[in-house]
């Protein structure tokens, strides 16, 4: 009997130093390279709970979201890309509007604890950050609907600080379909995109953590989420895949990934997969260092190009809300696709967050 108890002790032991093995490389590989997760809508609630009220709330001692910052700390979030969300029921009335105060809080909030945020443009800035210990703080706006389909609305975005924007959250725009119209439960306006809203390829996927996506239903865990990369992986390589947690936005969030505290441990079970050091750092923030860097690049090389300031045809944006006096000696396609604007004076690449 005691040698029975003495071998169930030594198995279990060794299966703890085991995982603990993961973890230790999983904190040394998030030491030398930065986690950098695309989506986070700690703004939104910042808005819900607070309307936008900092003087109302702590970060350091918040605990009715999934992001404060001893979890930001321990969880080794090395850049975030600040979610500036408001909803499609704002499309074509207050969007643009909204937008700008959930842009402003989060320049706010990186003034606010300085020591912890570091508002960031640019690829040196998250490295710049990095080096000093401070969480990177970029914006990107959820839904092409904050532009009204205006290119002069994107170019102001981008001098606030925005450096991507989702074609479209939960509602068409009059230059592209949103993910419902896959389900059929919306029609399709566009078929994708219309021609004011082709892009071009080269991009990131970076993974959604929320049940729904994941697992198709409310109860998800680690490990189906690692399936996630696991999948992309073989499909597509581990150059092009990032974590876009969708922490603060979604309800459900799997077993084991309850907030951003636990992102180290989905880095540790990639590592007992059997993935590389090389990989699991360009999954951390090597695939977006690289998107970046190159779009800064294409933006630099078309910095003397003139933005095009053709507007999207008045037929295809008119609706009760809108009035037409600008659109009184225009009615063509711009000359330049939005691909061309994101590059020239650009939201520097689009990155599109979602599960595979």
């Amino acid at each position: 009997m005691l040698a029975v108890s003495l071998l169930v002790c030594a198995t279990c032991w060794s299966v703890s130093s085991g995982e603990g093995s993961y973890m230790a490389r999983a904190l040394r590989l998030m030491s030398e390279t930065p986690l950098i997760d695309g989506h986070n809508d700690l703004p939104w609630q910042l808005r819900k709970q607070f309307n936008n009220q900092l003087d109302k709330v702590d970060l350091n001692t918040l605990e009715t979201t999934h992001t404060n910052i001893p979890k930001i700390k321990t969880g080794r979030l090395g850049a975030q890309f600040w979610s500036a969300y408001v909803p499609c029921e704002s499309q074509y009335k207050d969007a643009i509007r909204q937008t700008l105060e959930q842009i402003d809080v989060i320049h706010r909030v990186c003034q606010k604890y300085p020591n912890t945020f570091m508002l960031a443009t640019s690829s040196q800035d998250i490295v710049e950050a990095f080096s000093h210990n401070k969480t990177a703080s970029l914006i990107g706006v959820e839904g092409g609907h904050s532009i009204d389909s205006s290119l002069g609305t994107l170019r102001t975005l981008y001098h606030l600080g925005v450096r991507y924007m989702t074609l479209t959250h939960s509602c068409n725009t009059p230059w592209a379909d949103n993910w419902l119209v896959d389900t059929g439960s919306e029609p399709s306006q566009h078929n994708g995109l219309s021609p004011f809203g082709k892009n071009e390829t080269g991009g990131i996927v970076m993974v959604n953590f929320y049940n729904d996506y994941v697992t198709c239903s409310h109860k998800a865990t680690l490990a189906n989420v690692a399936d996630h990369f696991d999948h992309i992986r073989k499909v597509a390589g581990a150059g092009i895949i990032g974590f876009g947690g969708d922490y603060d936005g979604v309800a459900r969030l799997p077993e084991g990934l309850e907030d951003v505290s636990k992102v180290p441990h989905l880095v540790a079970e990639l590592l007992r997969r059997g993935w590389s050091d090389l990989e699991v750092k360009a999954t951390l923030g090597n695939n977006l260092l690289r998107v970046l860097k190159r779009a800064e690049e294409i933006r630099d090389s078309l910095s003397k190009l003139s933005p095009d300031d053709v507007p999207i045809p008045y037929d295809e944006v008119k609706n009760s809300c809108r009035t037409g006096d600008a659109y009184s000696n225009s009615g063509a396609f711009p000359s330049l696709s939005i691909t061309a604007l994101f590059l020239t004076l650009p939201l520097q690449t689009l990155i599109l967050l979602s599960a595979p």
